[in-house]
Protein backbone atom coordinates (compact mmCIF):
# COMPACT_ATOMS: atom_id res chain seq x y z
CA UNK A 1 0.00 0.00 0.00
CA UNK A 2 2.80 2.41 0.90
CA UNK A 3 4.59 1.55 -2.35
CA UNK A 4 1.43 2.28 -4.36
CA UNK A 5 0.78 5.55 -2.51
CA UNK A 6 4.36 6.73 -3.06
CA UNK A 7 4.18 5.78 -6.73
CA UNK A 8 1.08 7.92 -7.10
CA UNK A 9 2.67 10.85 -5.28
CA UNK A 10 5.82 10.56 -7.43
CA UNK A 11 3.70 10.77 -10.59
CA UNK A 12 2.10 14.08 -9.60
CA UNK A 13 3.13 17.50 -10.79
CA UNK A 14 4.02 20.03 -8.08
CA UNK A 15 0.62 21.75 -8.20
CA UNK A 16 -1.16 18.38 -8.04
CA UNK A 17 0.91 17.30 -5.06
CA UNK A 18 -0.16 20.37 -3.08
CA UNK A 19 -3.76 19.25 -3.65
CA UNK A 20 -3.19 15.60 -2.72
CA UNK A 21 -0.71 15.71 0.19
CA UNK A 22 -1.68 16.72 3.74
CA UNK A 23 -0.22 16.54 7.23
CA UNK A 24 -1.24 13.44 9.14
CA UNK A 25 -2.37 15.41 12.20
CA UNK A 26 -4.24 18.09 10.28
CA UNK A 27 -7.98 18.66 10.59
CA UNK A 28 -8.59 17.50 7.00
CA UNK A 29 -8.02 13.86 7.96
CA UNK A 30 -11.19 13.61 10.03
CA UNK A 31 -13.33 15.97 7.95
CA UNK A 32 -15.07 13.48 5.70
CA UNK A 33 -18.42 13.41 3.97
CA UNK A 34 -20.50 11.63 1.35
CA UNK A 35 -22.69 14.52 0.18
CA UNK A 36 -22.16 16.59 -3.00
CA UNK A 37 -19.11 18.84 -2.87
CA UNK A 38 -21.19 22.00 -3.21
CA UNK A 39 -22.75 21.31 0.20
CA UNK A 40 -19.41 21.11 2.03
CA UNK A 41 -17.50 23.85 3.83
CA UNK A 42 -16.22 26.27 1.21
CA UNK A 43 -18.39 24.67 -1.46
CA UNK A 44 -15.78 22.16 -2.57
CA UNK A 45 -14.06 18.91 -1.56
CA UNK A 46 -10.37 18.79 -0.61
CA UNK A 47 -7.94 16.53 -2.44
CA UNK A 48 -6.84 15.86 -6.00
CA UNK A 49 -9.72 15.01 -8.29
CA UNK A 50 -9.54 12.14 -10.79
CA UNK A 51 -10.76 14.57 -13.43
CA UNK A 52 -7.50 16.50 -13.01
CA UNK A 53 -5.27 13.43 -13.48
CA UNK A 54 -3.67 12.03 -16.60
CA UNK A 55 -4.21 8.41 -17.63
CA UNK A 56 -1.21 7.05 -15.73
CA UNK A 57 -2.18 8.87 -12.53
CA UNK A 58 -5.72 7.50 -12.75
CA UNK A 59 -4.31 4.00 -13.15
CA UNK A 60 -2.07 4.48 -10.11
CA UNK A 61 -5.06 5.69 -8.07
CA UNK A 62 -6.93 2.47 -8.81
CA UNK A 63 -3.81 0.42 -8.08
CA UNK A 64 -3.76 2.05 -4.64
CA UNK A 65 -7.45 1.26 -4.15
CA UNK A 66 -6.87 -2.36 -5.09
CA UNK A 67 -4.15 -2.75 -2.44
CA UNK A 68 -6.94 -2.70 0.16
CA UNK A 69 -10.22 -3.43 -1.67
CA UNK A 70 -11.28 -6.93 -2.65
CA UNK A 71 -12.19 -7.58 -6.28
CA UNK A 72 -15.89 -7.38 -5.43
CA UNK A 73 -15.31 -4.21 -3.40
CA UNK A 74 -13.48 -2.52 -6.26
CA UNK A 75 -16.25 -3.54 -8.67
CA UNK A 76 -18.81 -1.88 -6.37
CA UNK A 77 -16.72 1.30 -6.33
CA UNK A 78 -16.62 1.47 -10.12
CA UNK A 79 -20.38 0.90 -10.32
CA UNK A 80 -21.14 3.62 -7.75
CA UNK A 81 -18.92 6.06 -9.63
CA UNK A 82 -20.56 5.11 -12.95
CA UNK A 83 -23.99 5.80 -11.45
CA UNK A 84 -23.04 9.47 -11.10
CA UNK A 85 -23.17 9.71 -14.90
CA UNK A 86 -26.57 7.97 -14.86
CA UNK A 87 -27.76 10.45 -12.23
CA UNK A 88 -26.57 13.29 -14.48
CA UNK A 89 -28.94 12.06 -17.18
CA UNK A 90 -31.84 11.27 -14.85
CA UNK A 91 -31.83 14.68 -13.17
CA UNK A 92 -31.59 16.60 -16.43
CA UNK A 93 -32.32 20.31 -16.18
CA UNK A 94 -33.49 19.89 -12.56
CA UNK A 95 -29.90 19.10 -11.57
CA UNK A 96 -28.57 21.17 -8.63
CA UNK A 97 -25.15 19.54 -8.13
CA UNK A 98 -22.26 18.29 -10.22
CA UNK A 99 -22.81 14.65 -11.19
CA UNK A 100 -19.62 13.24 -12.64
CA UNK A 101 -17.99 9.81 -12.44
CA UNK A 102 -14.59 11.58 -12.35
CA UNK A 103 -15.47 13.89 -9.42
CA UNK A 104 -13.69 11.68 -6.87
CA UNK A 105 -10.71 12.78 -4.82
CA UNK A 106 -7.59 11.27 -3.30
CA UNK A 107 -5.98 12.66 -0.15
CA UNK A 108 -2.77 11.27 1.38
CA UNK A 109 -1.90 12.11 4.99
CA UNK A 110 1.70 12.00 6.17
CA UNK A 111 4.46 10.00 4.48
CA UNK A 112 3.39 6.57 3.17
CA UNK A 113 5.46 3.85 4.81
CA UNK A 114 6.27 6.01 7.82
CA UNK A 115 7.15 3.79 10.80
CA UNK A 116 4.70 5.74 12.91
CA UNK A 117 1.43 6.55 11.17
CA UNK A 118 0.09 7.70 7.82
CA UNK A 119 -3.22 7.48 6.02
CA UNK A 120 -5.27 8.24 2.95
CA UNK A 121 -8.82 8.84 1.81
CA UNK A 122 -10.72 8.26 -1.42
CA UNK A 123 -13.90 10.31 -1.49
CA UNK A 124 -16.69 11.76 -3.60
CA UNK A 125 -20.47 11.65 -3.73
CA UNK A 126 -21.61 8.40 -2.06
CA UNK A 127 -18.10 7.13 -1.34
CA UNK A 128 -15.75 7.87 1.54
CA UNK A 129 -12.98 5.43 2.46
CA UNK A 130 -10.72 6.40 5.34
CA UNK A 131 -7.59 4.32 5.84
CA UNK A 132 -5.12 4.73 8.69
CA UNK A 133 -1.90 2.73 8.84
CA UNK A 134 0.02 2.52 12.13
CA UNK A 135 3.16 0.38 12.18
CA UNK A 136 1.78 -1.61 9.26
CA UNK A 137 -1.64 -2.24 10.82
CA UNK A 138 -4.52 -1.02 8.65
CA UNK A 139 -7.86 0.34 9.86
CA UNK A 140 -10.64 0.92 7.31
CA UNK A 141 -13.23 3.05 9.10
CA UNK A 142 -15.20 5.27 8.76
CA UNK A 143 -16.37 3.55 5.58
CA UNK A 144 -19.30 4.91 3.60
CA UNK A 145 -20.90 3.46 0.47
CA UNK A 146 -24.04 4.83 -1.18
CA UNK A 147 -25.92 4.45 -4.42
CA UNK A 148 -28.35 6.61 -6.41
CA UNK A 149 -30.19 5.08 -8.08
CA UNK A 150 -29.99 1.96 -5.94
CA UNK A 151 -31.59 -0.11 -8.70
CA UNK A 152 -30.80 1.09 -12.22
CA UNK A 153 -32.96 -0.65 -14.81
CA UNK A 154 -31.64 -0.59 -18.37
CA UNK A 155 -34.28 -3.01 -19.66
CA UNK A 156 -34.96 -6.76 -19.53
CA UNK A 157 -32.04 -8.59 -17.97
CA UNK A 158 -29.92 -5.44 -17.70
CA UNK A 159 -30.21 -4.18 -14.12
CA UNK A 160 -27.36 -2.65 -12.16
CA UNK A 161 -27.69 -2.96 -8.36
CA UNK A 162 -24.49 -1.64 -6.82
CA UNK A 163 -25.27 -2.63 -3.21
CA UNK A 164 -27.43 -5.67 -3.84
CA UNK A 165 -26.51 -7.88 -0.88
CA UNK A 166 -26.66 -4.98 1.58
CA UNK A 167 -30.27 -4.37 0.46
CA UNK A 168 -31.68 -7.84 -0.11
CA UNK A 169 -29.90 -9.88 2.57
CA UNK A 170 -31.16 -7.49 5.25
CA UNK A 171 -34.73 -7.63 3.91
CA UNK A 172 -34.59 -11.43 3.73
CA UNK A 173 -33.54 -11.53 7.38
CA UNK A 174 -36.31 -9.12 8.38
CA UNK A 175 -38.95 -11.14 6.49
CA UNK A 176 -37.78 -14.40 8.08
CA UNK A 177 -38.61 -13.18 11.60
CA UNK A 178 -41.53 -14.63 13.51
CA UNK A 179 -44.18 -12.38 15.02
CA UNK A 180 -42.45 -12.57 18.40
CA UNK A 181 -39.04 -11.83 16.90
CA UNK A 182 -40.47 -8.94 14.90
CA UNK A 183 -41.63 -7.23 18.10
CA UNK A 184 -38.00 -7.12 19.22
CA UNK A 185 -36.43 -6.23 15.87
CA UNK A 186 -38.73 -3.43 14.64
CA UNK A 187 -37.81 -0.19 16.39
CA UNK A 188 -40.16 2.13 14.44
CA UNK A 189 -42.96 1.88 11.91
CA UNK A 190 -41.46 4.79 9.97
CA UNK A 191 -37.85 4.88 8.80
CA UNK A 192 -35.69 7.85 9.82
CA UNK A 193 -34.89 10.27 7.02
CA UNK A 194 -31.26 9.12 6.84
CA UNK A 195 -28.56 7.30 8.78
CA UNK A 196 -28.45 8.75 12.28
CA UNK A 197 -24.67 9.09 12.56
CA UNK A 198 -24.31 11.17 9.39
CA UNK A 199 -20.61 11.95 8.90
CA UNK A 200 -19.64 12.70 12.47
CA UNK A 201 -15.88 12.51 13.05
CA UNK A 202 -16.50 10.22 16.02
CA UNK A 203 -19.55 8.21 17.06
CA UNK A 204 -20.88 6.48 20.14
CA UNK A 205 -23.15 3.47 20.30
CA UNK A 206 -26.80 4.12 19.50
CA UNK A 207 -29.61 2.89 21.73
CA UNK A 208 -29.09 -0.81 22.43
CA UNK A 209 -32.37 -2.06 20.94
CA UNK A 210 -33.41 -4.60 18.33
CA UNK A 211 -33.25 -8.36 18.29
CA UNK A 212 -30.15 -10.01 19.73
CA UNK A 213 -28.10 -12.54 17.77
CA UNK A 214 -28.94 -15.17 20.39
CA UNK A 215 -32.68 -14.69 19.80
CA UNK A 216 -32.32 -15.72 16.15
CA UNK A 217 -32.43 -19.31 14.95
CA UNK A 218 -29.37 -20.82 13.29
CA UNK A 219 -30.52 -19.96 9.78
CA UNK A 220 -31.19 -16.36 10.77
CA UNK A 221 -27.84 -16.14 12.54
CA UNK A 222 -26.20 -17.25 9.29
CA UNK A 223 -28.15 -14.54 7.43
CA UNK A 224 -27.00 -11.88 9.88
CA UNK A 225 -23.41 -13.09 9.64
CA UNK A 226 -23.63 -12.93 5.84
CA UNK A 227 -24.87 -9.34 6.04
CA UNK A 228 -22.07 -8.23 8.38
CA UNK A 229 -19.43 -9.95 6.31
CA UNK A 230 -20.70 -8.27 3.13
CA UNK A 231 -19.59 -4.95 4.62
CA UNK A 232 -16.28 -6.41 5.81
CA UNK A 233 -15.45 -8.36 2.65
CA UNK A 234 -15.40 -5.23 0.53
CA UNK A 235 -11.77 -5.25 1.65
CA UNK A 236 -9.08 -7.79 0.91
CA UNK A 237 -9.09 -11.01 2.91
CA UNK A 238 -5.99 -10.12 4.94
CA UNK A 239 -7.81 -7.02 6.27
CA UNK A 240 -11.31 -8.52 6.43
CA UNK A 241 -10.07 -11.45 8.51
CA UNK A 242 -8.78 -9.11 11.22
CA UNK A 243 -11.98 -7.05 11.24
CA UNK A 244 -14.17 -10.16 11.60
CA UNK A 245 -11.93 -11.45 14.42
CA UNK A 246 -12.41 -8.15 16.26
CA UNK A 247 -16.20 -8.44 15.92
CA UNK A 248 -16.15 -12.05 17.14
CA UNK A 249 -13.97 -11.10 20.10
CA UNK A 250 -16.53 -8.45 21.07
CA UNK A 251 -19.16 -11.20 21.28
CA UNK A 252 -21.62 -12.27 18.58
CA UNK A 253 -24.36 -12.72 21.20
CA UNK A 254 -24.13 -9.00 21.96
CA UNK A 255 -24.92 -7.99 18.37
CA UNK A 256 -28.41 -6.61 17.67
CA UNK A 257 -30.32 -6.21 14.41
CA UNK A 258 -32.87 -3.39 14.18
CA UNK A 259 -35.33 -2.48 11.44
CA UNK A 260 -37.60 0.52 10.79
CA UNK A 261 -40.08 1.20 8.02
CA UNK A 262 -41.49 -0.95 5.26
CA UNK A 263 -40.38 -4.43 4.20
CA UNK A 264 -41.32 -3.73 0.58
CA UNK A 265 -38.92 -2.62 -2.13
CA UNK A 266 -39.12 1.07 -3.08
CA UNK A 267 -40.76 1.97 0.22
CA UNK A 268 -38.67 3.78 2.89
CA UNK A 269 -36.76 1.46 5.20
CA UNK A 270 -33.79 1.51 7.55
CA UNK A 271 -31.73 -1.02 9.46
CA UNK A 272 -28.72 -1.18 11.67
CA UNK A 273 -26.49 -3.88 13.08
CA UNK A 274 -24.73 -2.91 16.28
CA UNK A 275 -22.23 -4.77 18.41
CA UNK A 276 -19.98 -3.77 21.31
CA UNK A 277 -17.32 -2.40 18.96
CA UNK A 278 -19.04 -1.52 15.68
CA UNK A 279 -22.10 -0.13 13.93
CA UNK A 280 -23.49 -0.81 10.46
CA UNK A 281 -26.18 1.68 9.52
CA UNK A 282 -28.30 1.68 6.36
CA UNK A 283 -31.07 3.93 5.04
CA UNK A 284 -33.01 3.72 1.79
CA UNK A 285 -35.61 6.47 2.05
CA UNK A 286 -34.97 9.10 -0.63
CA UNK A 287 -36.02 9.30 -4.29
CA UNK A 288 -38.78 6.75 -3.97
CA UNK A 289 -36.65 4.57 -1.67
CA UNK A 290 -34.20 4.01 -4.51
CA UNK A 291 -31.27 5.89 -2.96
CA UNK A 292 -29.01 4.12 -0.44
CA UNK A 293 -26.77 5.45 2.32
CA UNK A 294 -24.77 2.81 4.20
CA UNK A 295 -21.98 3.28 6.71
CA UNK A 296 -19.65 1.20 8.87
CA UNK A 297 -18.24 2.76 12.04
CA UNK A 298 -16.02 1.62 14.91
CA UNK A 299 -16.62 3.17 18.33
CA UNK A 300 -12.95 3.11 19.33
CA UNK A 301 -11.22 2.63 15.98
CA UNK A 302 -12.54 5.28 13.59
CA UNK A 303 -9.53 6.93 11.93
CA UNK A 304 -7.31 4.35 13.64
CA UNK A 305 -7.77 5.91 17.06
CA UNK A 306 -7.41 2.58 18.90
CA UNK A 307 -4.14 1.59 17.20
CA UNK A 308 -2.82 5.15 17.49
CA UNK A 309 -3.46 5.11 21.24
CA UNK A 310 -1.67 1.78 21.53
CA UNK A 311 1.26 3.09 19.47
CA UNK A 312 1.61 6.21 21.66
CA UNK A 313 1.36 4.16 24.86
CA UNK A 314 4.17 1.85 23.78
CA UNK A 315 6.49 4.27 22.01
CA UNK A 316 6.01 7.66 23.69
Amino acid sequence: MAKAANALLASLYATQKTQAAFEFNGQERTYWHFIPAEMLKGGHRKGLQIKEMNGKQRELTHILLKTVLSESGHAKVKNIMFLEDILFVLEGKKRRFVRDSEAYHILIFGKPGNKGAWGWRFEGHHLSFNYTIVNGKVTVVPSFWGSNPAVCDFGPGRKLIALEVEEFAARDLRNSLSAEQTKKAVIADKAPRDILTSALPEVRALENIGIAYGDLNKGQQAQLTKLIQEYINRHRAVVAKEDWAKIEKGGLDKIRFSWAGSTKAFEPHYYRVQGPTFLLEYANTQNGANHIHATWRDFAGDFGRDVLREHIRKNH
